[in-house]
């Protein structure tokens, strides 16, 4: 069986990368697991994120948490929120496609930005819980 935390991951970037809106606030499909080297901003990235047991008396489940980070060098708040709100219109209640797995639900759980420590980087991040089945 594959991992339903992988098999989210996955159907999450896949949306985030073809969804015009998302792309457009970020400049690109720049999503990335493994940031790359000099990589432009502003950029999403995936963080940290967890799985519990979601079974019920008949079907195996998992609750997930998802966290997505988006860091920008645009001058104030707007850029960071405009990228959450994008990715927060693709993926709250949307059906994605999951190898091996059903997802249940998918929403939007919270959002922030803030100004990181290097005084010019704005940091968003952006949680979302999931519930999946095995197929």
């Amino acid at each position: 069986m594959s991992s339903a935390a992988l098999a989210l991951q996955q159907a999450i970037f896949a949306k985030l990368t073809t969804d015009a809106a998302t792309a457009a606030a970020l400049g690109g499909p720049r999503v990335y697991d493994d940031v790359p080297t000099r990589a432009e901003f502003p950029f999403m990235t995936f963080g940290q994120s967890t799985e519990r047991d979601w079974s019920t008396g008949t079907d195996e489940g998992y609750e997930h948490t998802v966290t997505l980070h988006i860091w920008s060098r645009g001058r104030g708040r707007k850029e960071a929120q405009a990228v959450i709100a994008a990715a927060r219109d693709a993926l709250h209640d949307q059906a994605l496609s999951l190898s091996g797995h059903r997802l249940i639900n998918l929403r939007h759980d919270y959002s922030e930005v803030r100004r990181d420590s290097d005084g010019e980087t704005f940091h968003g991040i952006a949680r979302f819980r999931a519930v999946t089945e095995v197929e």
